[in-house]
């Protein structure tokens, strides 16, 4: 009796070592599980601090090509100050 429940427990963890190979293969030829995980935001750093903060939740100082990122309004005004 003993030596099946060795052999089940044997076959699950050689079935979940395949599927994780498996998943990774597939996930670094880019393919998504849908409704798997929301898409990267790409962070920008303050002038100042070089805290990496997401362009959305940051507070900006300038205009188009020369639009400057910062975490707070601190580093907003030593950047001014200073520039």
């Amino acid at each position: 009796m003993y030596r099946v429940l060795l052999w089940a427990i044997l076959i699950l963890v050689l079935a979940r070592l395949a599927w994780r190979v498996l998943r990774g293969v597939f996930e670094g030829m880019g393919y998504r599980a849908p409704g798997g995980g929301g898409q990267s935001v790409g962070l920008v750093r303050d002038p100042v601090c070089g805290m990496f903060v997401a362009p959305g939740n940051a507070l900006t100082s300038g205009t188009g090509s020369g639009t400057r990122y910062f975490c707070s309004e601190k580093c907003r005004q030593e950047y001014t100050k200073h520039g």
